[in-house]
């Protein structure tokens, strides 16, 4: 019985030189074309998205106006997963958004979910300002240094249309408009990224 040769005229009786060959193993194949994604950019393009609609509702009341109505809808219209795709939503649940962040890695377009959280700040001439989200829902607008982030929330103060404010959420010495001034935070804040459905 002869060997007959294969695809490239080769026989398995053929010699073949082991010693001029690389033994390399290929990389599995991964996705092509527009298969292949990029998930930073579609997270970016999630958070913008949820930030555009928020931004757009400022002034207005989303839904039956309570905060989770902001950013749940926020992220439906992203086509995003809101909190009743990660578990049961309870009027005093503490929701998860997406996937679970820190405080230096939130970007616009995150959400925070709230749970007793209250921040101080106090001047240098003993002034002080101080606000609490005891149960509370918000989409982050901008991040600036020293754990200062602007958000859009509604229904805070009660009843209130979409707004936009500064929070504080870490303690320490920091300067705001120039002026140094003591931040104290207690309580919690969960910081969540968009995952599209």
């Amino acid at each position: 019985m002869t060997d007959s040769p294969g695809p490239l005229g080769i026989t398995p009786a053929d010699p073949i030189d082991t010693g001029t060959l690389v033994v390399a193993r290929s990389p599995e194949p991964g996705p092509i074309g527009l298969d292949a994604g990029n998930a930073a950019a579609d997270a970016s393009t999630l958070r913008a998205s949820v930030l555009a609609y928020a931004r757009a509702r400022i002034r207005r009341r989303v839904g039956d106006g309570q905060c989770f109505a902001l950013a749940d809808r926020a992220l439906r219209q992203a086509n995003a997963r809101s909190a009743a795709d990660y578990g049961t939503v309870t009027a005093d649940g503490d929701y998860v958004w997406g996937a679970s962040i820190t405080l230096a890695e939130a970007q616009p377009g995150d959400v925070i979910q709230f749970r007793d959280f209250r921040w101080k700040v106090t001047r240098a001439d003993g002034a002080w300002a101080e606000e609490s989200r005891p149960h509370h829902t918000a989409v982050v607008q901008a991040v600036a240094a020293d754990g200062v982030i602007t958000v859009l929330e509604q229904n805070a103060p009660e009843g209130s249309a979409t707004r936009s404010i500064t929070m504080h959420f870490r303690a320490g010495t920091v300067t705001v408009g120039g002026e140094s001034v003591t931040v104290e935070v207690s309580g919690t804040a969960w910081f969540y990224r968009p995952v599209a459905r």
